[in-house]
């Protein structure tokens, strides 16, 4: 199990380029399979839930699908699809998008018990009747979701991924983010900033014109750029980095 969610992290890209060039996201398995496989491209989370779910039901693992709801400074809807996966008769939590504060392991499904990754600590808590996921970082532990315990079906999760694509007030149509973690490395891009953490080291950082932000998408993230995405990719540029990756 940690050797696939492994090398999903590490070779299908978190990535926010169609709701950002307003392009409708369709969840249905045909469509992801067609984008992340099909056209090697990336997806948010309901796109990496979806291929991530049925990839483990094929290998015999019994996986439950879950909703979250992220801290952002005000109260969001339920727009996050992670797994809760039995392995080794235990429950862990299985993440494959959750953009820079993805947990690069399975966590074992256990309360206050840091939980080192390849990227970083994790622990779950238990709040108000949730499971929260919390990243460490130097000034502490950070909240990411609050997580329901009521299992999903994949109709569950069409009016989060509304919200996460389409709705005006959407953080991925703002804003253009794409995110790998090969090996020991978290790869970052937020709007026209290239970020390169590597665990113990000062974080490398590159602001990328048009130009260079379409080589970046293509060779760093694999994603072959459109040319009907450019007039995006200069709004990326000129938006900057408005918000920390």
């Amino acid at each position: 199990l940690s050797r696939i969610l492994r090398s999903h992290l590490a070779t299908i890209p978190f990535e926010s380029v169609d709701p950002f060039v307003r392009r409708t996201v369709e969840i249905s398995p045909e469509a992801v399979d067609a984008k992340l496989i099909g056209k090697r491209r990336g997806g948010l989370c309901f796109e990496h839930g979806s291929l991530f779910r049925r990839v483990l039901l094929t290998l015999g693992y019994d996986v439950t699908s879950l909703t979250a709801r992220g801290f952002a400074g005000e109260l969001r809807p339920r727009a996050h699809h992670a797994l809760k996966v039995r392995a080794e008769n235990q429950d862990w939590l299985v993440e494959v998008a959750n953009g820079a504060a993805t947990p690069t392991a399975p966590l074992l499904w256990c309360y206050d018990i840091a939980q080192q990754t390849p990227h970083g600590a994790f622990r779950l808590s238990w709040r108000n009747g949730e499971t929260v996921l919390e990243e460490e970082k130097r000034d502490g532990w950070v909240s990411s979701y609050s997580l329901s315990h009521d299992p999903q079906e994949p109709a569950d999760f069409e009016p989060g991924n509304w919200w996460t694509t389409a709705h005006p007030k959407s953080f991925y149509r703002a804003y253009l983010i794409c995110t790998l973690a090969p090996e020991n490395v978290r790869i970052l891009l937020f709007n026209n900033r290239l970020t390169v953490r590597r665990p113990g080291f000062e974080d490398d950082e590159q602001i990328l014109d048009a130009d260079s932000l379409e080589r970046c998408l293509d060779t760093v993230f694999g994603i072959e750029v459109e040319p009907i995405w450019r007039p995006h990719l200069r709004r990326a540029v000129q938006l900057g980095d408005e918000l920390a990756a």
